[in-house]
């Protein structure tokens, strides 16, 4: 269950954060009068979001009788997560000292064509986190247990990060977001290899991939699958005691060259991170004022 909270707290902080712009911009530039468009498109981005995990949960039981068929749709969903995944924390990386300027950039366009603009601009801001939400936790989730474990842990994550999103713009937290996303991104990286582990797992059992039944090792002696650590193991990091040869390559392949490259870029030589209080996105520029400013 840390793999989903940690991904709707990872997804939600981001979102968080592109709201807390968008409100702060139209805040200081004295256009309040704007705001409840804003709102408008950041629900109609996260009804999207919820209507479209459903429809990927509809899908998985009700659309595809076939189990083989399940099984190819869980292994698709899980190689379009681990993408989405990947392509999202290296974007984050990349775009983080502009987006602050970018959006305030595209808002006062909005501004300038009228309400319709403005919801729409926010909810284009929103609901792609909101959709890579959806799919990732429906794939990291399909190794947990038949319970309302991991959306709980889910909802938790988005509740902490908005309680986050909400005490940074009110500047009464003060954490270095900057290395909460690169701890995040790695973390995420390795629940990523899960989710693209589980995935080959699925074409295995699809028939699509061949081994199903080719251990890479057994160390069921060691890493018993009904203790706690193993447990928490195989559902942040699908980590098993008996995988597939393909299973192992497929984490190996993905995790160690990714993880290399992420941390690297993280280490390069940087100008001084400061603190959240005074950042607007992930480790850039000053935070937008208050609505106490």
């Amino acid at each position: 269950m840390f793999a989903t909270y940690l991904i709707g707290l990872r997804e939600g902080l981001e979102a968080t954060l592109v709201v807390s712009i968008l409100v702060a911009f139209l805040v200081k530039s004295q256009r309040r009068e704007r705001l409840p468009q804003v709102w408008v498109g950041v629900g109609a981005a996260v009804a999207l979001s919820v209507l479209f995990g459903w429809l990927i949960e509809y899908t998985s039981t009700s659309l595809l009788a076939d189990s083989g068929d399940r099984e190819l749709f869980e292994a698709v969903t899980s190689v379009a997560a681990v993408v989405f995944v990947t392509w999202m924390i290296f974007w984050m990386r990349r775009a983080a000292r502009t987006i602050a300027g970018e959006l305030r950039g595209r808002l006062t366009e909005a501004l300038a064509v009228g309400s319709l603009a403005v919801a729409g601009m926010a909810f284009l801001s929103v609901v792609r986190e909101g959709l890579e939400t959806a799919l990732i936790f429906y794939s990291a989730a399909q190794g947990a247990a038949a319970d309302s474990g991991p959306l709980l842990a889910l909802v938790g994550g988005i509740a902490t990060a908005v309680a986050v999103g909400v005490g940074l713009y009110f500047s009464a937290l003060k954490i270095n977001l900057s290395m909460f996303f690169t701890w995040t991104g790695a973390l995420l990286i390795l629940v990523a290899a899960g989710i693209l582990k589980y995935g080959v797992h699925d074409f295995q059992e699809a028939a699509v991939l061949p081994g199903l039944h080719d251990l890479a090792f057994d160390i069921t002696a060691v890493l018993d699958p009904g203790t706690w650590y193993a447990a928490l193991l195989a559902g942040m990091f699908n980590i098993t005691p008996a995988p597939s040869l393909l299973e192992t390559v497929a984490w190996v392949a993905y995790a160690v060259p990714v993880l290399l490259l992420f941390l690297r870029r993280s280490a390069s030589p940087a100008r001084p991170t400061p603190t959240a209080a005074n950042q607007s996105t992930t480790g850039s520029g000053p935070l937008p004022a208050s609505p106490r400013a």
